[in-house]
């Protein structure tokens, strides 16, 4: 569709902007797509960079600019005083589709002077481009984890409300580390529990019912004490959720989270048609399913 067929003119003859489209997977055709979801929703502090396309940004922006999970004071974006440029995974989406949301921080912020944080955004629009167009697609996404949101001062002085903002954050934070047997598997300890969080690559339709042919057949859990609480949908994808021993780390998990993701792999492959276990235990896991934003 193109832009001239997303415009119409209101009442006053004036041109109006059709708003930003809803996207169900927004972070369909980024590297990394189930970490820009983990990015997005689950990770308390974390940070990646950006390679920009040189010739999709305005002349003069830097090559490279860093994706937050949280800025402070909940700034959805900052230009520091030497150029650099942040911008902020979890500041909210307020159109259909949250690369749009993330591109429109990111273009707001390259046009800001020095030294200013985005404390508000123009809302996107079907117009506005879209991350899968600013940044270079070809670049691995590589999402650092870190204990605190002291990445923030980066050798600058906060000071006042940003400095409370600070002390705030880093008391409330979540402790997580990632799982490497798996792409986007993710420890956490949430006051005296501790869980494991995986995003599956895989369309979540796909994804619930392979989840099901393994649940029907036991083969969900990853152990006797570490059972499998549910699933929730984020960005499209699918997040199984199981709750582990509350004295484990994440380095005790490696082992059945590669069991499982090869136990996975061969359901998703599976074609033939659900058994009416199956199908119970694929109603059952929607039935408990929640969406996040």
């Amino acid at each position: 569709m193109g832009k001239a067929s997303r415009r119409k003119k209101d009442a006053a003859g004036r041109t109006k902007v059709a708003p930003a489209p809803y996207t169900a997977r927004p972070f369909a055709g980024l590297p990394g797509e189930p970490d820009w979801v983990a990015a997005y929703e689950i990770l308390p502090a974390a940070t990646a960079t950006l390679t920009l396309k040189a010739d999709a940004v305005p002349e003069g922006s830097p090559e490279t600019v860093t994706l937050a999970t949280v800025l402070p004071m909940a700034w959805p974006a900052l230009r520091r005083d030497d150029g650099s440029v942040l911008i902020a995974s979890q500041s909210g989406s307020t159109s259909g589709d949250p690369s749009r949301d993330l591109a429109q921080a990111l273009l707001t912020a390259l046009a800001a002077e020095p030294g200013a944080p985005i404390t508000q955004l123009p809302r996107a629009t079907a117009q506005t481009p879209r991350l899968q167009d600013l940044i270079d697609t070809s670049a691995d996404f590589d999402v650092t984890i870190h204990e605190g949101f002291d990445f923030w001062l980066d050798g600058q002085e906060v000071t006042g409300e940003a400095a409370d903002s600070l002390e705030r954050a880093n008391e409330s934070i979540v402790p997580t580390t990632p799982i490497t047997s798996a792409p986007a598997a993710y420890w956490c300890r949430i006051g005296e529990r501790t869980y494991i969080r995986l995003v599956l690559p895989d369309d979540e339709d796909a994804a619930t019912t392979a989840l099901a042919r393994l649940h029907a057949k036991g083969e969900a859990h990853l152990g006797e004490d570490r059972r499998l609480l549910g699933a929730f949908r984020a960005g499209g994808l699918l997040v199984p959720v199981w709750e582990v021993p509350a004295d484990t780390e994440a380095a005790d998990h490696e082992g059945v989270i590669a069991d499982f993701t090869s136990r996975y792999a061969d359901a998703l492959a599976a074609t033939d048609d659900l058994t009416a276990d199956e199908r119970r235990a694929r109603n059952g896991l929607l039935s408990r399913q929640v969406t996040l934003r």
